[in-house]
């Protein structure tokens, strides 16, 4: 084989693996949490809020990986991080 037809090969295996992470670790849409609803956190991903200078109740959103290695999404309520500073 040549050096082309090589470099050819192993960017065509770099591109199919990078489609199947991005297939696996495909956001689901966030669901609302309710009281009492079981979450199976094995690993938290991201944590994200609306940023505002008030002390309010905001909607955030967690994204994490089950128990059973699938991404999960969940919003709820919470007070603002600008309620920390503010005495």
């Amino acid at each position: 084989m040549n050096m082309r037809t090589l470099l050819a090969i192993a960017a065509l295996t770099c591109t199919g693996y990078a489609g199947l992470v991005l297939a696996d670790t495909a956001p689901s849409q966030a669901v609302s949490y309710h009281y009492g609803m079981a979450l199976h956190v094995n690993k938290v991903l991201s944590m994200t809020e609306p940023t505002t200078t008030d002390c309010k109740v905001v909607t955030a959103e967690m994204t994490f990986i089950d128990n059973a290695g699938k991404q999960e999404s969940i919003r709820y309520q919470k007070l603002s991080e600008a309620c920390s500073y503010q005495n």
